[in-house]
């Protein structure tokens, strides 16, 4: 908690603190295996304390992604935008910087979902969301916290065993982190990363500053991040620990009086622990086997909850696999028309079996994103859910002879979605001799002589849903309710006849009339009596009919772009069209017409994705050039090639997928595309690319995974745009000078992994930047002192670069909120005396970072609730004095 008084506090030489603890604390922390770093920060959120307990620790070490820091693959930032080389988080911004995400069609690479189930899109992230594969996501699912010596050879055992066997991926001791890391900050890193924690307060929980530093980071990304926080109370009470009682109270109340007698000790650490214990304890409580379902059913696949009928196909196929259990792999495959269930069918079956699984796998609309994104792409994603690593193959030849030794002896389950040629399943699941015995592989289409081709040992045809089941699904979504209103009745039997007992056009023909008057009913069913049976889609289109302007062009938008995207990062183009997207998105979602996932990523059926682009493609079929939207790259390249660009083009998806991986730069003749060929695109609103570009009214632009892009001159002619992002574009060596030019630019993101050595001067002149994101820049050294002429400057992020030194004016853009050096190893020396002029400054994380002192003689003037990190800043020789401007009456802030 930090005091708003004049009063100055004083974080003291590390070095020594941590040599005077390691004896003070003998008596206090068990041994363990972990050496814990030892000052504890004011926000709570970083330093622990020098114990060497065995409380529980954490997952992947990954950076902490604080406010907009992040753009892991997968991973979504904060402030609603995720890095797109995606791919991810989460999932999880995230997404993906991660893989391209499900469905294929997400412009931008978000993340691998959740848990082994990675939904194609990643991200997400999540993700857009958020991708093509970078570093993707949270090496674990699940961070265990827990007090050795109470808990570690019982129930923290018996709970991660559980875990494990679930297929889970869970951390809970130091050999889970990879040799040479430094744990400190990694286990801070890991629990910022993690999707789900697990606190066990035992008696002796409140005993280790290093459990109650953890507890204090715990609930501070559950208030920040939204992450899931389950904690178990093994052996006291929630009341105890929240006000501190019984066993526990004693046991916290002893080490509290020892602690405070060490000069050393902060006492403000003790009012961040109570604080966390007081949080903790109003969760709902688990015993080990409760968090074990808690937790299989968050890593099942996500199935709608108005599911009917259902039970009965699944019996079937149970029944089947029952029997047909033997020491052979089992390929069972799911056949019928679009729109029937076959997804959600197969969803039920993987999640009904998954927990017999240590290795599963979920590949979701293999039909799109093997055109999108190509047979690597998804061999690699394939390769990640199973073994949890990274791009491992280069080709797919080397894909298809590494998944067929390296899985050999792995018991899998899989899910390959929406297969339309058999080579798709030659490349994934070639034959049974790839997996262990026992292995079940799940494969979904509409063509049966796929199956038959491909030769599964059970084909199930998914037929049409009976008459009575129809009329309950559709009451559902009509009526909010498991049967008609009588008023309704006729109504509704003549529409669920219409239907031909399809639940996707159940559920999207019954939120289409739900609400409505009889006028309205009787004037849809008159359109629905001239359509055909079998054409589904002009029964969906009668819903897309009734739709406003604005909420047509975000479905097309969706349909052809952004299935797969954090619905954050199409929203900020969306507004800046003048389109309303917080409402519009709602009113879709309501009408059935898309799904939102619990990461924010977008999803649509692939009926109502075929739908919207059939629809775009009507607006000119032998002209590709007067369609609103382009995202077939034959067509792109054609319209590019021969100059045929129009001001009719909106948006132009720019990315050849292909057998060789998850997408080639778009080339013309072996050459980047050139300015010259986009002059005539004067509407285009929305471009991303995987190659190389003109519009005056384009706003954002993605060119990620450019990795032949080496300068950004062709920039000179958006000058309206508001986000660029050039993430692991390894050849980028140089930001143009007409950056200075884009007085609208917003968010500029050039991150992962590019050869950029410095900015340009003329940075200083885009005075709109409210963010500049640049970590993992390891080859940047410097940053110009234009930078202080950045007065909308919200957030600065150089974590993990390779910046040596801020500019001197880095305290004059006074908006900035939050600052982020962490792990710049080699930035030394004194931090700028300006920087105690950010009066705004909510979050400075340096933690791990090669500052030796904070300016002396300058303290920072803060406001109330500054969160600093400096954890490992093990160079650190002066104090670091900090002022706060006195304010009676705001009393205590944390």
């Amino acid at each position: 908690m930090l005091r708003r008084t004049g009063l100055a506090f004083y974080v003291l030489n590390k070095k020594k603190a941590r040599a005077r603890r390691k004896k003070e604390d003998a008596d206090t922390g068990a041994p363990g295996s972990m050496t814990p770093p030892t000052e504890a920060n004011s926000d709570g959120s970083s330093s622990l304390p020098t114990e060497t307990n065995d409380g529980g620790s954490t997952s992947s070490p990954m950076e902490t992604n604080n406010g907009a820091s992040t753009s892991r693959p997968t991973a979504t930032n904060s402030g609603g935008f995720s890095s797109f080389p995606t791919e991810a988080k989460s999932g999880g911004s995230s997404s993906s910087p991660t893989e391209t995400k499900s469905g294929g069609s997400s412009p931008s690479p978000t993340g691998i979902s959740k848990g082994a189930s990675s939904s194609s899109p990643t991200e997400t992230n999540n993700s857009a969301s958020s991708s093509s594969t970078a570093t993707t996501g949270n090496r674990y699912e699940v961070f265990l916290s827990f007090r050795g010596p109470d808990t570690r050879k019982a129930f923290a055992s018996h709970l991660y065993k559980g875990l494990h066997d679930a297929g889970i991926v869970t951390f809970r001791d130091k050999e889970e982190l990879p040799q040479g890391e430094d744990i400190g900050p990694e286990i801070l890193a890991a629990i910022t990363k993690s999707q789900i924690l697990i606190p066990i307060l035992s008696e002796g929980y409140g005993t280790s500053s290093w459990c109650l530093n953890e507890l204090a980071q715990i609930m501070k990304c559950k208030n920040d991040n939204g992450q899931m926080v389950l904690p178990v109370f093994y052996k006291v009470k929630p009341a105890e620990v929240r006000y501190q009682r019984g066993s526990f109270g004693k046991a916290f109340h002893e080490y509290e009086e020892r602690l405070l007698k060490r000069p050393s000790f902060d006492p403000t650490s003790l009012e961040k622990w109570k604080k966390a214990l007081g949080e903790v304890s109003t969760l709902k409580g688990y015993e080990a086997d409760g968090v074990l379902r808690k937790l299989k059913k968050k890593f099942e696949l996500d199935i709608s909850e108005n599911l009917v009928g259902i039970d009965r196909h699944v019996e079937e196929i149970m029944e089947v696999v029952d029997t047909k259990k033997s020491h052979a792999t089992l390929f069972l495959g799911i056949h019928g028309m679009g729109g029937i269930g076959k997804t959600t069918l197969a969803k039920a079956i993987y999640n009904k079996l998954s927990n017999q699984f240590k290795h599963r796998s979920y590949i979701a609309d293999i039909r799109e994103s093997w055109k999108r994104n190509g047979a690597l792409y998804l061999q690699n994603r394939l390769i990640h859910d199973i073994l949890k690593r990274e791009n491992e193959v280069h080709n797919e030849d080397e894909g298809v002879k590494y998944i067929s030794s390296k899985f050999k002896g792995k018991k899998v389950l899989l899910l390959l979605d929406d297969v339309d040629v058999v080579i798709q399943l030659k490349h994934l699941a070639g034959n049974r001799d790839w997996f262990s015995s026992g292995s079940m592989i799940i494969i979904t289409t509409v063509n049966v002589r796929i199956l038959e081709e491909f030769g599964v040992d059970y084909p199930y045809e998914h037929k049409e849903m009976e008459n009575d089941q129809s009329m309950i699904l559709f009451s559902k979504h009509a009526f909010r309710s498991d049967s008609p209103r009588r008023e309704f009745e006729d109504l509704a039997h003549e529409v669920v006849s219409m239907t031909g007992g399809l639940p996707l056009s159940l559920e999207v023909l019954g939120s289409l009339l739900c609400g409505k008057e009889l006028a309205f009913w009787r004037s849809r069913i008159d359109k629905l009596k001239k359509v055909p049976h079998e054409e589904v889609q002009k029964k969906l289109r009668i819903s897309y009919e009734v739709l406003e302007y604005e909420q047509k062009q975000i479905f097309l938008d969706i349909a052809c772009f952004f299935i797969g995207t954090d619905r954050r990062i199409a929203s900020y183009m969306w507004g800046a069209c003048g389109f309303f997207p917080g409402v519009e998105i709602e009113v879709l979602r309501y009408m059935s017409l898309i799904k939102i996932e619990d990461d924010h990523k977008l999803r649509m059926h692939d009926q109502l994705r075929d739908l919207g682009r059939e629809i775009v493609r009507e607006e000119k079929r032998p002209e590709p050039q007067n369609r609103s939207r382009l995202w077939d790259f034959e067509e792109v390249k054609k319209v590019l090639k021969k100059n045929k660009g129009t001001e009719k083009i909106e948006a132009i998806f720019l990315s050849k997928g292909s057998s060789e991986g998850s997408g080639k730069a778009a080339e013309q003749d072996g050459a980047i595309h050139t300015e010259e060929q986009f002059k005539k695109l004067t509407g285009l609103r929305f471009l991303h690319v995987k190659g190389g570009i003109s519009s005056e009214k384009l706003k954002f632009l993605d060119l990620s995974h450019c990795e032949s892009l080496e300068n950004t001159n062709f920039l000179s002619d958006f000058k309206n745009l508001e986000v660029l992002i050039l993430n692991f574009c390894g050849g980028l060596q140089q930001i143009d000078s007409s950056i200075g030019d884009m007085k609208a630019l917003l968010r500029l993101e050039p991150c992962f992994y590019t050869s950029l050595a410095e900015l340009p001067a003329e940075i200083g002149k885009s005075r709109a930047l409210e963010q500049l994101l640049l970590q993992h820049t390891r080859a940047l050294s410097t940053l110009p002192d234009s930078m202080g002429r950045l007065q909308n400057l919200e957030t600065l992020n150089i974590s993990w670069s390779g910046v040596r030194g801020l500019p001197s004016a880095i305290g004059r853009p006074r908006k900035l909120r939050h600052s982020d050096a962490s792990c710049c190893k080699d930035l030394e020396g004194e931090m700028p005396g300006s920087i105690g002029s950010l009066e705004n400054l909510e979050i400075l994380n340096i933690f791990v970072a090669g500052v030796e002192e904070l300016p002396i003689g300058a303290p920072i003037s803060v406001g109330p609730s500054l969160q600093l990190n400096i954890f490992g800043c093990h160079r650190s020789k002066s104090q670091i004095a900090f002022a706060f401007p006195p304010n009676p009456s705001q009393g205590t802030t944390s």
